[in-house]
């Protein structure tokens, strides 16, 4: 075959080939483009989202401190794996400086964390400023190759370090001030591994769940080149509402004040505690409610348990002779006393319906009630039997209503049912029974569970339900619910947690009668001690022994509620000291004119100081 025909049909076959591979090459080519099309491919998402942690609300004062209020705290954490060997010391130095975090203990936190190798968290406890210092050494740490990249599934990652939001703290900035009434709490951890707070006692538990009623922040939009959230039309904002902020009736500084007073006092009377609140008695804001027994919430100490209830409310006791103006009222409101009528002050002896009685005595069955001041006429007005607490008058008094008249005034005035104040555990105390006190009704007999509670024996109650019964004799028969909380703000909207209409509970014709007897009291009576110039002050004082295990102890609650008013304003207060020194040269102490009283003076001392009443000058109290 000629040789030209072979070189035409290499040439041929060469060019078969050529197009042959084309054709392969682009077979593979449509073949991948159609799969590529056809499957659903896994590309990295294109938004991204960050949230912000909302915070406990606050607790602020009425002249706007705040009292507590809750921080965020960041976590500060690394992954050892990436940390570079050869600069663990530089990272170590640097964010102890950045941190404040010692040398030493993150040393020996990394070493341990070395033994895993892996994600190590340093701090829990990082706050805010702390944490912003942080980010900043987290970018010049990449720069200084203080981290290095690793190799994972075929991807070159870098981890350095990480400043996170972990959770809140509650700080209480002044201390011990207005506990127990402000109360404490106790940690928890959300399902996000979040560090949130609950409120166990006082206003953090009674406003829980307001107070923790947040919402986080939310940002979600596209992503750009650097990884950065932009905003556009399609993004979702949501601003970061915290809980709901409690603001109190109650200034801190009158509260600090008050609360000094009564530190120097229980050292003075040798107390277990003092108590005091001071209330508005149109209203029933509490402006002060003060223990001596007080304690850190941040650092509750074991010797603080004692002091952890508020015992104003939970404190349960007999609350003697200042339950005698109540009784009285509550005769006087049926008109079951005439004008200028006198009563047998049983100080001669002899005898009556339940027998023969010794002198200074009233004989009840085989009961026999003394009065403690020793009277020296027969008869007692009802100006005596209040100013100089009679025992004997009051008891005859409350005989002349019914069992169920008598019972029913004393509910209607608070006693064995909540005062509606805003915390927890409020205590009802006890009374006895609308049948114990019916018998002998029939029969018009003396009664001596009537008598008893007549004068504040045989029956409990708390603090707060005396200062809140006292509170009729000063507002024209009406008794207002006490409320320490003046308003939550939540989202920038104010809402008041409670209705503060006020009971009507007796005519204001026996409240004002009633009112000026007290002032007399103060005036010339057993409260003389109380007495300012230039102010309106009554009040009535108690004095009872302390009941435990069925036994009267030689032990003593004195106490002194009543009310000052000027031109303007009107308070009701109420001062209770728990087991004063009784023995000794200050035995005299027990009683409530020389414990209680001084007291009360010293509360309307810092009312005048701090501008919260105003006397007149040149006026000497009313002496009706």
């Amino acid at each position: 075959m000629p040789s030209k025909n072979i070189e035409k049909i290499d040439k041929t076959k060469k060019i078969v080939i050529l197009f042959s591979l084309i054709f392969f090459c682009l077979t593979i080519l449509m073949i991948s483009v159609f799969r590529t099309i056809a499957e659903k491919r896994h590309m990295p998402s294109l938004t991204g989202e960050k949230s912000e942690l909302a915070v406990r609300g606050d607790i602020i004062s009425a002249d706007n401190f705040k009292i507590a209020s809750s921080k965020k705290l960041y976590k500060a954490s690394i992954d050892t794996r990436h940390l570079d060997p050869t600069k663990k010391e530089l990272f170590l130095k640097l964010f102890s400086i950045y941190s404040n975090t010692d040398y030493k203990i993150l040393e020996d936190r990394l070493k341990e964390g070395e033994k895993s190798p892996g994600n190590l968290v340093l701090s829990y406890g990082i706050n805010s400023r702390s944490a912003k210092n942080l980010k900043e050494l987290a970018f010049k740490l990449i720069q200084l190759d203080v981290f290095m990249s690793r190799q994972v599934n075929g991807n070159k990652i870098l981890r350095g370090l990480t400043i996170s939001e972990s959770g809140e703290k509650r700080t209480f900035s002044y201390e011990d001030t207005l506990t127990p009434v402000v109360g404490y709490i106790s940690k928890f951890e959300t399902e996000s591994g979040k560090t949130k707070v609950n409120g166990i006692k006082g206003l953090e538990r009674n406003y829980n769940k307001v107070l923790n009623q947040s919402k986080d922040g939310v940002l979600q939009g596209d992503r750009d080149v650097l990884s950065y959230i932009s905003f556009d039309k399609n993004s979702i904002i949501r601003k970061r509402i915290d809980g709901a902020t409690l603001n109190l009736n109650i200034p801190l500084k009158l509260q600090k004040n008050n609360e000094m007073t009564l530190d120097l006092y229980k050292e003075k009377l040798g107390a277990d505690e003092i108590i005091v609140s001071v209330m508005e008695s149109k209203t029933g804001k509490i402006i002060t409610m003060a223990s001596s027994n007080r304690f850190n919430p941040e650092k509750i100490r074991k010797e603080d348990i004692p002091s952890l209830n508020v015992n104003a409310i939970e404190y349960q006791f007999e609350p003697g002779s200042v339950i005698k103006p109540i009784s009285i009222a509550l005769a006087m409101d049926k008109n079951l006393i005439k004008k200028n009528e006198s009563f047998p002050a049983y100080n001669n002896g002899g005898t009556n319906g339940e027998g023969e009685y010794p002198k200074g005595a009233y004989k009840l069955g085989r009961f026999t009630i003394k009065d403690d001041h020793q009277f020296k006429k027969h008869y007692l007005s009802l100006d005596d039997i209040v100013m100089y607490s009679s025992n004997i008058g009051t008891l005859q008094i409350a005989q002349r209503l019914t069992g169920p008249e008598f019972f029913e005034g004393m509910k209607r005035f608070g006693f064995t049912r909540k005062t509606g104040i805003d915390l927890p555990y409020e205590k009802k105390g006890v009374m006895p029974k609308v049948w114990q006190f019916s018998a002998g009704d029939k029969d018009k007999k003396d009664n001596v569970f009537k008598a008893t509670v007549s004068f504040g024996q045989g029956m409990t109650s708390t603090f707060i339900q005396v200062l809140k019964a006292y509170s009729t004799f000063n507002n024209d028969g009406y008794m207002v619910t006490p409320h320490i909380v003046s308003h939550l703000t939540y989202d920038n909207n104010k809402y008041k947690p409670y209705d503060d209409k006020p009971e009507k509970i007796i005519s204001k014709q026996t409240a004002d009668t009633m009112k000026q007897l007290l002032i007399q009291t103060v005036n010339d009576g057993t409260g003389r001690a109380a007495k300012m110039d230039g102010l309106e002050i009554g009040g009535k004082t108690g004095t009872a022994q302390i009941a435990r295990g069925g036994k009267y102890l030689k032990q003593y609650i004195s106490s002194f509620f009543g009310f000052v008013n000027d031109e303007n304003n009107s308070y009701t207060i109420g001062v209770t000291v728990i087991n004063p020194i009784s023995t000794g040269k200050h035995w005299y102490y027990y009683y409530a004119s020389w414990s209680a009283v001084p007291v009360f003076k010293e509360i309307v001392q810092n009312l005048v100081k701090l501008n919260y009443l105003t006397p007149k000058e040149g006026i000497i109290p009313d002496k009706k």
